[in-house]
């Protein structure tokens, strides 16, 4: 026994090996860490029970048959995060740059499996050079098994995938499936085809990074949701994301302790919406003011920045905020923030995490370049993505809902739980300069004075309909409310609706706009 024993610890050390040393501390020296630190770093210490170690490849071509390091490219297992059980894989650059063989997708597979079955969010830490060429078409079906189990796993437990290498080609749509992607500056790259493929093509010249670098899918593609500067940083920023969410659609998110927003928050909130509607602000103040304190956690921050999707707490309790944000395009819908608030409801709902909305629309983007890339069905998606949603909706009117925009953003009409406004909501077609030169261009262009009659009838507009009375009038709202007992509003309709049930017509699925 002593002697097996001798020959399983040694076949263990050299599986923790990976592609050895001098790999190990090449990989170090361009700022990365290996797959075993990754999976250290995201795990509760000593919690990690690994699959799979002594797998080997099965290629016998191109001399790989000499060539077989256990675990073949990939470490994976299960372990904890803050004592929640979690599966996880982290590929290994080391070994054979991480490429994707049939065996070590099976290991995959199986995790992912295993995760599906049990009901435990999934974690992919991808380093990888894409499929193995040496093994041809046996590589590509170990990628079509992952993508078949991430699209069995959507919407089941969450999934989150952490970029820290290349991921090309086809390697890259496993990733895009998933729910959360982190990227880091300087280390992550994903493109379907590269740099040398464009210049063929299309004879661009363009860096890996100008390609596909975390810049680029943080603030651009909107293909990442967080991007950090290291690796450990984007590694812990799965834990904190963790925090926020269940760990699968049957159950409901993780509560924490009530931290009250600090001193004077709820007085403060007097001052931010400016009385001017042409006047901006940064809704962030508005909702780090009433969330639970140091509770925000933003989604895609620099992507669509014209609409904040966020993750917070509200008396404990987690929560998906969308908010127009007035500091950019003025808090303008248009196509990006349209899909970017789209999918973060779905997956909200899906995941049984209540919906608050911050309204300050003034509408959909004009133009012509917003009607030709589709703004018509790209924000259908937001209004799908609303109607559809059966978890609790809070709604706060701050401002602005203006137009179509008022019925999208989780209005009273599309099944809003709680609608609230603040005194300085204004719920109208459109602004009181573009009723007015709708209604009485007539009357203004025969005027002695235009200027003078249109800043009149401007201002009895305002008057009349410029106010969230007309819509509380109606029904349309649940209340008109002072500013400084939104937080308190919020917590108590997330109690009282925290055993809600809802149910859509029995279907197969929906046909969501595309």
């Amino acid at each position: 026994m002593r002697q097996k024993l001798a020959d399983l610890e040694e076949r263990a050390r050299r599986a923790e090996e990976g592609g050895g040393a001098a790999r190990a501390k090449a990989q170090r020296e361009k700022g990365k860490l290996t797959a075993r630190e990754r999976v250290a770093i995201l795990l509760d210490p000593g919690s990690f029970s690994e699959l799979g170690r002594f797998v080997e490849h099965r290629c016998h071509d191109f001399g790989l048959q000499d060539n077989r390091p256990s675990g073949d490219g990939v470490v994976a297992g299960h372990g904890t995060i803050d004592g929640r059980t979690v599966h996880v894989f982290s590929q290994d650059f080391t070994v054979f740059g991480g490429s994707l063989s049939s065996a070590n997708a099976e290991k995959i597979v199986n995790v992912m499996d295993l995760a599906i079955r049990n009901g435990r969010p999934v974690i992919g830490l991808c380093d990888s050079g894409g499929a193995r060429i040496q093994e041809g078409v046996a590589s590509l079906g170990g990628y079509a098994d992952l993508f078949l189990r991430n699209t069995l796993a959507s919407g089941v437990v969450p999934q989150v995938s952490v970029i820290l290498g290349p991921c090309a080609g086809g390697a890259v749509y496993s990733p895009a499936i998933t729910d959360f992607v982190f990227v880091v500056d300087g280390i992550s790259q994903m493109f379907v085809t590269g740099p040398d493929v464009v210049k063929t093509v299309t004879h661009e010249e363009v860096t890996h990074e100008e390609l596909g670098g975390a810049e680029v899918h943080a603030s651009r593609s909107g293909v990442a949701h967080f991007r950090s500067a290291t690796e450990a940083e984007a590694i812990l920023g799965v834990r904190r994301l963790l925090r926020y969410l269940p760990s699968n659609n049957h159950e409901t998110p993780p509560s924490a302790p009530v931290a009250e927003p600090p001193a004077g928050s709820a007085e403060q909130l007097l001052d931010i919406v400016p009385d001017d509607p042409g006047k901006s602000y940064d809704v962030l103040d508005v909702i780090r003011r009433v969330a639970d304190a140091e509770s925000v956690l933003e989604v895609q921050p620099e992507f669509a920045r014209n609409i904040v999707t966020a993750f917070v707490r509200l008396g404990g309790r987690s929560a998906g905020v969308i908010a127009n944000q007035p500091a950019v395009l003025a808090g303008v819908l248009d196509i990006d923030a349209s899909m970017k608030a789209a999918r973060f409801i779905r997956f909200c709902d899906a995941f049984n995490i209540p919906l608050v909305t911050f309204e300050d629309v003034p509408g959909f983007m004009p133009g012509v370049d917003q009607e030709h890339s589709g703004i018509i069905r790209h924000g259908a998606k937001l209004l799908y993505a609303y109607c559809e949603a059966t978890v609790p909706k809070l709604t706060v009117i701050l401002r602005k809902a203006y137009g179509g925009a008022y019925d999208v953003m989780s209005s009273k009409h599309i099944r809003g739980d709680l609608n609230l406004a603040w005194p300085t909501a204004e719920i109208a077609v459109m602004g009181a300069k573009g009723a007015v030169n709708i209604l009485h261009r007539r009357e203004i262009a025969a005027a002695d004075d235009p200027s003078a009659r249109a800043a009149e009838l401007e201002d009895a507009f305002r008057e009349r309909f410029a106010h969230p009375y007309r819509a509380a009038a109606l029904g349309f709202l649940d209340d008109v409310v002072d500013p400084r007992t939104t937080r308190s509003r919020l917590i108590s309709a997330l109690e009282a609706l925290a055993e809600k049930r809802d149910r859509n017509p029995p279907k197969k699925h929906g046909n969501i706009p595309l």
